[in-house]
């Protein structure tokens, strides 16, 4: 499932986060060993500032209810900031399976330029039914699983900057996770509609016992 999920951040905290960002030291973006020679653009270097910008991004993230229900995330791995210049781009590659002692089984970025402030820098997802290209407002998130062929276009003008990350879900199948999320919205939105029925309490049963499972703990 790829999922888009609109005000991650607010434009308040955007900001906040271009000013934070803007005193950290960039370096060249590390990757495994069959990024090299795709992967152009530079990574915050590690450190206590660095810390202090991805920390409450993540914090977002998990108090988001639509990505909770999306990812059921057990760990958050990142985020890293990414910074693209003109000329910068990342060939296709699909994410290292394990990262920071950890599986990765989801992936996401959180754009933080607005869209019309730099050319080219879409992100681009490869899949059976082709290529789908995201370059979305900043504060928006796009959400993908890690298995997915992915690269982003050469920037030509003006400069691209965003969070990655990824998750260890707590349910480690994709389709499971697509059917918890579709079931879990079509039950809270039962509760909005009619508030506690019969109906909203078997679709929770339902919901509770598929995570008991499936969950991955």
């Amino acid at each position: 499932m790829i999922l888009s999920i609109a005000h991650i951040l607010t434009a308040d905290e955007v900001r906040a986060v271009h000013t934070s960002i803007a005193a950290l030291d960039f370096e060249a973006g590390q990757g495994g060993w069959a990024a090299a020679g795709t992967k152009r653009n530079l990574q915050a270097r590690a450190s206590i500032a660095t810390d202090a910008v991805a920390e409450p991004i993540a914090a977002r993230l998990l108090s988001n209810p639509v990505f909770e229900l999306a990812a059921r995330p057990k760990r958050i791995i990142g985020p890293l900031l990414s910074h693209y210049r003109p000329g910068d781009a990342y060939g296709a590659h699909v994410d290292d399976p394990i990262l920071d002692g950890a599986r990765a089984d989801l992936a996401f970025t959180l754009f933080l330029s607005a869209p019309d402030s730099y050319e080219g820098g879409h992100l681009v997802l490869a899949g059976a039914a082709g290529e789908e290209a995201f370059k979305l407002p900043p504060g928006h998130l796009i959400v993908y699983p890690a298995t997915t062929l992915h690269f982003v276009v050469p920037v030509t003008q003006g400069a691209r900057l965003v969070a990655v990350g990824w998750v260890r879900s707590l349910i480690r199948d994709a389709a499971q996770r697509e059917l918890l999320f579709e079931l879990d919205t079509a039950r809270r939105a039962l509760f909005e509609r009619h508030g506690k029925t019969h109906e909203f309490d078997l679709l929770s049963k339902t919901v509770a016992n598929l995570i008991r499972m499936w969950a991955d703990d």
